[in-house]
């Protein structure tokens, strides 16, 4: 909606403008006739209408690198414009300017870009051949200079003073502006972020709660009125007529398309970019849309197609766009949002805490013990006394050998019996509907790990469930169990992480864990060239030395001994095994570094 009546108002300086409030909102009243030669009058011509066209990326992600703020607003402008009649421009160490160009760039629906750093007390120089080919590339007519700072040749110019109020704005853009705002220092970025159409507010830094006098004498910076172009410019005499923009409507903003905050400060004038170009701006913490419940279910409403991602912490941009399809589906691990370890330590950290064994077999550990409802219940109850001790967020859970060492060849000659999804099925459910984590554990004897996790793809698709490799149980072609500890190669865990990387890609599907069980450094081969590069993957080392605590403890240590960096690691506690007593929960978090899944067998 544009505001009338200040065809023939002065725009050079405004400080105090009245709007006018008789005129039809959205129309401007046609200019008074124009004498003819004949005395017979003639209408003025009605101006035209310019239109700014927002543009999406032109992929599905795009990063922006916002380390340089001239650079990166005119990063933003290429990324989102294809027309601009209209420009605003400020300096970029001018901050009280960019507040009032924000306001007035997101009224127009104008980018904001920037000049550089303006000396106190004088303007800055001529536009550099950047920006000057941006202006071009836009085909703009006219710019909106706020404050100190230099309009480029051969465009219309209008200017504000930086501060400038509602009216004043209003009638320098010919739009409608909501109320003057003061934002206090550091909250500038969440104000300009908030700005919206029709009417954004006019921003404006807050005043100090004490202010030192000036110089006796001498005015306020505040009080200081706007310098003329034709003094900052070099003009010898004011123009006849003052400029005034063209007419414009703001664009249509792109469908699909939102700008994602989180990687670090954004400079204002980025941000005022995207929202005059109409894009939803999130804030994703840790500069990663699956880290928090709030990030996922933002996208998941917005369901975009395209990003615009403000900071370089972001990318890379391919990677980016796999985070975001995944959030976009709105599913959520247990304990909320799509990481199982959140990375950041501004953000709460999870840690699980579950049975292990298969169901309906006692002899293999606790979970196994009792029926369906009854594990539930019971994993609920191990985890319950961990919460008091951390400020993590405690997940239940259940591990299932899904794939049992055998004493026998068995049909298929692998001494693993490999157990029917059916029979998992209901366990897998049920832990899933109480909000509980769900780890597959595969014991392949003469098989590899990857032929035997192909066979639980169905299983693994579901978004709560993981899987563990236990090499002890990974035999050579004449090998049987229990008469050596089994071993497997680095390159074969690397093809299980790939693959499995490559499901969770395939079905947007959150992290999932990939477990590693190990008590003997012999038991993983080459581990230093474990592949921890798959984001979509967290990758855990699973501590499962048995007997007195001291030994326990030992082999902690001597498994962490040069793991390859970014692994998370497990503790298991055995209830017959561990001497003199297993480990309560409290002295299970007194290990160091704490565990970040603890089971129980």
């Amino acid at each position: 909606m544009r505001w009338s009546g200040r065809r023939t108002m002065v725009a050079i300086v405004l400080v105090a403008a009245t709007v006018c409030g008789g005129c039809a909102a959205g129309v401007t009243p046609p200019a008074p006739a124009t004498p003819t030669t004949t005395g017979a009058p003639t209408p003025s011509p009605t101006p035209a209408v310019s239109s700014f066209r927002a543009a999406g990326p032109g992929a599905p992600a795009v990063v922006v690198d916002v380390s340089d703020p001239v650079q990166a607003a005119l990063t933003t402008s290429r990324t989102l414009y294809s027309v601009a009649p209209v420009v605003v421009l400020a300096a970029s160490d001018d901050t009280a300017a960019q507040l009032t160009a924000a306001s007035a760039a997101v009224a127009l629906g104008a980018p904001l870009l920037l000049t550089p750093p303006a000396a106190t007390g004088t303007p800055v120089g001529p536009a550099d051949p950047a920006l000057t080919a941006e202006l071009v590339r836009l085909h703009a007519k006219a710019v909106l200079v706020v404050g100190r700072t230099a309009a480029p040749q051969g465009l219309v110019a209008v200017r504000v003073p930086d501060g400038a109020d509602t009216a004043a704005l209003a009638l320098a853009t010919d739009h409608r502006l909501g109320p003057a705002t003061p934002v206090p220092a550091g909250a500038e970025a969440a104000a300009v972020s908030a700005l919206a159409r029709p009417a954004p507010a006019v921003l404006s830094p807050a005043a100090p709660a004490t202010a030192p006098p000036g110089p006796s004498g001498t005015a306020s910076p505040s009080a200081v009125p706007p310098v003329p172009d034709r003094l900052l410019l070099g003009t010898p005499e004011p123009q006849p007529t003052s400029p005034v923009l063209p007419r414009t409507v703001p664009p249509v903003a792109v469908p699909g398309t939102v700008a994602l905050t989180g990687a670090g400060p954004v400079p204002l004038a980025v941000l005022a970019t995207v929202r005059a170009a109409g894009l939803a701006v999130i804030d994703a913490p840790a500069a990663d849309p699956r880290a928090t419940s709030s990030v996922v279910q933002a996208i998941a409403r917005a369901k975009p197609t395209h990003v615009v991602a403000l900071g370089a912490g972001f990318g890379p941009a391919d990677r980016l766009a796999e985070r975001v399809a995944a959030a976009a589906t709105g599913v959520e691990l247990p304990g909320g949002g799509q990481l199982y370890f959140p990375q950041d330590e501004a953000l709460p950290g999870k840690r699980y805490v579950a049975l292990y064994g298969s169901p309906g077999m006692p002899a293999l550990g606790v979970l196994g013990e009792q029926d369906v409802p009854a594990t539930i219940a019971r994993a609920q109850a191990h985890a319950a006394p961990y919460r008091a001790l951390t400020g993590d967020t405690v997940v239940a859970g259940v591990e299932i050998i899904a794939t049992i060492a055998s004493a026998g060849a068995g049909p298929d000659g692998n001494y693993s019996q490999e157990r029917p999804i059916a029979d998992l099925l209901p366990l897998v459910q049920a832990a899933g509907a109480a909000g509980m984590t769900v780890v597959l554990d595969l014991q392949p004897g003469r098989t590899d790990f990857l032929t035997q996790a192909q066979e639980y793809e169905p299983l693994l698709e579901l978004p709560y469930v993981s899987l563990a490799l236990d090499p002890e149980w990974r035999l050579g072609p004449t090998q049987v169990h229990l008469q050596q500890i089994g071993h497997v190669g680095i390159d074969e865990v690397n093809a299980v992480a790939a693959w499995l990387a490559q499901l969770v890609r395939d079905h947007h599907l959150p992290q999932k864990a990939l477990v590693l069980h190990e008590f003997a450094l012999s038991m993983v081969t080459d581990r230093d060239r474990l592949d921890t590069s798959h984001d979509e993957l967290a990758m855990v080392v699973h501590v499962d030395g048995q007997g007195n605590q001291p030994a326990k403890a030992a082999t902690w240590n001597a498994i962490r001994l040069g793991a390859p960096a970014g692994i998370h690691w497990g503790w298991k506690n055995f209830y017959h095994e561990d001497t003199p007593a297993m480990l309560d929960p409290a002295g299970t978090y007194a290990i160091q570094p704490t565990p970040d899944l603890v089971t129980y067998q």
